[in-house]
């Protein structure tokens, strides 16, 4: 009966190695890698396929950034760019659950009080995202619009750009 019960248990460690945790999901998007920092400065890329489609929403795909906005848009420009501070944990080395939305003002939370609000004209986009799935998100600096992030979902490979709102 011991021998029985090693080996299930050893039966089961490369099953537990394919899931890194309870909390962190695999990303589905961007062949199952979070995607480097976009590149500066960057340009309005669409992905094009075969047949003549294209797709010029704000995504990742092969670590290549889709449909970024070009510097100088002046929807992205601030009088004073962060007002609130700077967000002290951007990057792909930092992965966030969403703790709390508020759908009306585009508002949501991250762990530890941060909270940031989607540009309206990227909510869109975003509304409906599963905002409560878990470790989903990455928060990366905008390198063409100063003041702004981007919010990257691990698991649609969208992207939007937020405003850091402080604490």
């Amino acid at each position: 009966m011991p021998f029985l019960l090693a080996l299930l248990l050893l039966a089961t460690f490369p099953a537990r190695a394919q899931h890194p945790g309870p909390h962190i999901m695999v990303p589905r998007a961007n062949q199952g890698h979070i995607p480097p920092p976009p590149p500066m400065p960057s340009t309005h890329r669409v992905e094009h396929f075969e047949g003549g489609a294209i797709n010029s929403t704000p995504h990742v795909n092969h670590n290549i950034w889709y449909g970024h906005d070009v510097p100088g848009d002046t929807r992205f420009h601030l009088d004073h760019p962060f007002p609130h501070g700077h967000f002290p944990h951007p990057g792909p080395g930092f992965r966030y659950s969403i703790v709390r939305i508020d759908p009306v003002h585009h508002w949501f939370w991250l762990p530890g009080g941060f909270y940031f609000e989607v540009a309206p004209w990227d909510w869109p986009i975003c509304a409906d995202w599963c905002w409560d799935c878990g470790d989903d998100f990455v928060v990366y600096e905008d390198p063409d619009h100063i003041g702004w992030y981007l919010l990257y979902n691990v698991h649609t490979g969208l992207y939007v750009h937020v405003q850091y709102l402080g604490l």
